[in-house]
């Protein structure tokens, strides 16, 4: 008793205690928290219990929510700071969670109850909520029966751990590989990054430059490094990893079989609810309405992209062979080619760039036009958090004179790479905003915003390249659509409710503010002379912008499109690396080598939730650049963009998932979205048309 009244992850009255959990705590406190929410079940599922909506949320969704913040406490800890014991209590645990929400999402006495709840006692948001949950409901195996319910709940529980051990590969396989490299070998690496290379080196004792397979380090050297034999090195290592075509100590952490099991795995499942295949499942909830819906705009895209990319990869070929003296370029010279012929196009390159922008002025500069779009402010707030450099915000707006401004959201922010956490980047949710049925008492979102960039090293603080400042900007679009939600039921407030293919819709919107010259001017500052980046550079940059837009786009399609055709015309049991060549043989115009095994560590959808969904992206991109074009069209006038923000605050990001996605788009943009935004913002439009709209 004395462990659960002293566990943080049963304090629900503040912020999470990150500082305090152990591993020791987390079976105890998950279990009654399980305990806690199967007596809400048993009550609400009772004959004599009411179908109202406002009772089972009293009953149910008090006990479910608590449950979802403590686990997501674990997992969040688990994906930021793994470590042998916490990662040990989290697999522990994982199969009776599972077990609960597939067995929650599959009670069809509980199902009972909510088709009986009459929609018309309900307001709109609550409304839009029963029917998502009648939709899951179904989607969860609510009408199976027998054995069939009995399959269907083995198959969710093995699905989640196979996500995890996935995960767990991948991570293990990325840190598990370092090379010391030498000085010579180091030439034309930047220096920060050498500075940090010789740094972790020196930590182990070691002399020389410990290279990873963190992109902050191995991005870079696969840019700048002058040996070709340090390139192909790093590049054979990152692309093997976790498969069987890693080095012999590289294949315990092999995903091969993983990948295998999961496959079959949805492919059951899709079959018991009565889908002819997974792809089918996924796009239930989701904006688009078929797999060949999907399909086709993807092969519509690349058709569209594919004369630009073949354009880049010529421009490349000849760059190559004319300044660099190389006639037959392999995989690992590609990057290294692109940052010469950009330098040597544009005269400038990432590293240049990349001493404008450091952490501190950038956060700055994004709390800034947030501020000013938005009508909101950010404060630093306190609150425990789980590493050193992860901060702590408020954001706020207004009140009445004399009235004290009032708290909207808050979200911790933890930008560095390190040990035990997973690559990548990402926005979670701490918990939603609520009104709350317990107490009547309105909770405020809180989110997690996590990157993985360079660390800060002599003194210095963090820089970031442009493409950091992008993600950063993307992570902060979905923290923004979680934390500015007006909508007070907890299922469809923020990002809860929102089609798949639709949620990356504010992050990839937010993108765009980083080729705005009025915003770059408050995000910049030289780490050494505090001079702001030079108009000069950023007309380079500019110009610049849609270098190898085609190949990007290509790049794209071919995760989306292989996602899609793994999970729709593909049996599981197949070798999943034809697919992929044949998926490149269509819409590739560099194919990687035949050993590599991208698929491998492909977590979006073995083991982040875009399992036939990774088009999201590029869907959702059309979206996003529709509506930036609202911003575009209102020009320079001040008073317009302010109200084109207070429309897609309002319209977008306030509304949340309390309507179809295509709703709150119509509602700001007026009409259905086209494709000319975003092939405008690429670059691959006619150059007459591109010259109309220059920044």
């Amino acid at each position: 008793m004395t462990n659960l009244l002293n566990n943080p992850l049963l304090d629900f009255d503040g912020l999470p205690g990150f500082d305090a959990v152990t591993p020791a705590q987390v079976e105890p406190a998950i279990d009654a928290l399980l305990a806690q929410a199967d007596a809400a079940l048993a009550t609400v599922i009772a004959p004599d219990f009411a179908p109202s909506w406002n009772a089972i949320a009293r009953e149910l969704d008090v006990a479910t929510e608590q449950l979802s913040r403590a686990w997501g406490v674990v997992n969040h800890l688990n994906s930021v700071c793994d470590t042998t014991e916490l990662r040990a209590a989290y697999n522990a645990v994982l199969p009776r969670v599972t077990e609960f929400y597939t067995r929650l999402g599959a009670d069809d006495r509980l199902y009972a109850k909510y088709r009986a709840i009459d929609a018309a006692t309900l307001n709109p948001a609550q409304q839009q909520a029963l029917r998502n949950a009648l939709r899951n409901f179904k989607l969860g195996g609510a009408d199976l029966q027998g054995q069939a319910k009995v399959r269907f709940a083995e198959i969710a529980e093995r699905q989640a751990a196979l996500s995890q051990k996935f995960s767990e590969n991948t991570l293990d396989a990325t840190d598990a590989f370092t090379y010391l490299a030498t000085e010579a070998e180091m030439a034309g690496v930047p220096a920060d990054i050498a500075a940090v290379a010789r740094e972790a080196a020196e930590q182990t004792g070691a002399q020389g430059y410990r290279l990873t397979l963190k992109l902050p380090c191995y991005l870079p050297v696969m840019q700048f490094a002058h040996s070709r034999a340090l390139r192909e090195t790093l590049y054979r290592a990152y692309v093997t990893r976790a498969s069987d075509q890693a080095d012999a100590a590289g294949q315990v952490f092999d995903n091969t079989a993983v990948m295998h099991e999961l496959l079959a795995l949805r492919q059951e499942e899709a079959a018991l609810l009565g889908f002819a295949n997974f792809g089918e499942l996924s796009l239930a909830p989701k904006m688009a309405n078929s797999p060949a819906q999907v399909i086709d705009f993807l092969r519509d895209l690349a058709h569209r992209a594919r004369a630009f990319a073949e354009q880049d990869v010529a421009d490349l070929r000849a760059f190559a062979r004319e300044h660099l003296k190389l006639d037959q370029p392999q995989p690992w010279d590609w990057p290294f080619i692109s940052e010469e012929l950009k330098q040597a196009r544009y005269a400038f390159n990432e590293q240049e760039v990349k001493q404008y922008f450091s952490l501190p002025k950038v956060l700055d500069g994004l709390f800034k036009i947030t501020e000013t779009l938005f009508e909101v402010a950010i404060r630093e707030d306190q609150a425990p958090v789980w590493a050193p450099g992860v901060r702590f915000f408020r954001i706020e707006r207004s009140g009445a004179p004399g009235q004290a401004p009032a708290l909207i959201g808050q979200f911790y922010l933890d930008p560095s790479a390190r040990t035990g956490k997973r690559g990548g980047a990402w926005m979670d949710d701490v918990r939603a905003r609520w009104l709350r049925p317990d107490t009547q008492i309105l909770q405020t979102p809180v989110a997690h915003l996590v990157c993985n960039f360079a660390s800060a090293v002599n003194g210095k603080p963090a820089r970031l390249t442009h493409d950091d400042v992008t993600t950063l900007f993307h992570e902060f679009g979905h923290g923004l659509h979680h934390l500015l939600t007006q909508v007070d039921e907890r299922d469809v407030s923020g990002i809860s409710g929102v089609e798949w293919d639709a949620v990356e819709l504010p992050s990839q919107f937010m993108e765009n503010f980083c080729w705005e010259w009025s915003v770059l001017q408050h995000l910049t500052a030289h780490v050494d002379t505090g001079e702001p980046l030079p108009r000069a550079l950023f007309d380079k940059m500019l110009a610049a912008k849609n270098f190898q837009s085609g190949l990007q786009t290509l790049r794209q399609i071919e995760f989306s499109l292989f996602d899609m055709l793994l999970h729709t015309a593909h049996l599981p049991s197949d070798d999943i690396q034809a697919l992929l060549q044949r998926v490149r043989q269509q819409v590739a115009v560099i194919e990687p080598p035949a050993w590599s095994r991208t698929a491998h560590t492909f977590s979006h959808i073995f083991a982040g939730g875009y399992a036939a969904g990774y088009y999201s992206y590029k869907w959702a991109e059309v979206l996003s650049a529709d509506a930036y074009a609202a911003f575009e069209e209102a020009g320079s006038d001040p008073a317009a963009s302010l109200e084109c923000g207070r429309r897609f605050c309002h319209e977008i990001l306030q509304t949340g998932g309390s309507r179809p996605a295509i709703e709150s788009f119509k509602a700001f943009r007026g009409r259905e979205p086209t494709l000319e935004a975003v092939l405008r913002h690429q670059g691959m439009t006619p150059a007459k048309e591109q010259a109309n709209h220059v920044n």
